[in-house]
């Protein structure tokens, strides 16, 4: 009887430990929302884009843990391409939230990556603007403002490494073709309408 109940709990173990492999396994490699940007770069943004040279924008989470990832394959790609495109990373800070609330090391992070401009979106608005909806989302306009590429810079949540996306954007950047110009992204929801409060529209869960 005592050897059977043995069986029995390591099988429920068993069971218990591949159902948490299995929900990790799907949290991991479901991308975010599908954002369909603009084609052309929105007459009504307030951000600049250089005239005569590409223009890339990362829409960041500052507390989400996966966009450490995506900035980190950011400097990777500035350093390949340096001096051949002007990035930014666009981060959400709600409506009434303190400074320190968005600069954190993440917004470090992005800011000490040469070629890289950190700033905050109040409220969201650029973001909306690209109907961007995911953080880590990355967008890449060439000269005359056309879009070039939509998507993520990892293959996973928080999953550093070669990535189809930073492959197709560094392609791009050296004129030549690239394989795919939408990539999934991997990362935590910038909005949610459910949410009230001053901190409205502000979700990074884990």
């Amino acid at each position: 009887m005592k050897k059977h109940f043995s069986a029995l709990l390591a099988a429920i173990w068993l069971a218990a430990v591949c159902i948490g492999l299995g929900t990790l396994w799907v949290y991991e490699y479901t991308p975010g929302q599908e954002a369909v940007v603009p084609n052309h770069w929105p007459v009504q943004s307030k951000i600049p884009h250089t005239q005569g040279q590409p223009s890339l924008i990362m829409f960041a989470h500052p507390h989400c843990p996966c966009t450490r990832a995506s900035i980190g394959e950011l400097s990777m790609l500035m350093t390949h391409c340096q001096n051949r495109v002007k990035a930014r990373v666009v981060f959400f800070q709600p409506k009434g939230s303190a400074e320190d609330w968005t600069q954190t090391d993440l917004w470090r992070s992005a800011a000490a990556i040469p070629g890289v401009t950190a700033q905050a979106d109040e409220e969201g608005t650029e973001t909306r603007r690209f109907q961007v909806t995911t953080s880590g989302h990355v967008v890449l306009y060439d000269a005359d403002g056309k879009l070039l590429f939509n998507g993520g810079i990892t293959s996973s949540r928080g999953h550093s490494g070669d990535n189809a996306g930073r492959s197709a954007i560094t392609h791009l950047l050296d004129h030549e073709t690239a394989d795919v110009s939408i990539t999934p992204v991997f990362g935590c929801s910038l909005f949610d309408p459910k949410q009230k409060g001053p901190e409205q529209d502000a979700v990074c869960r884990h």
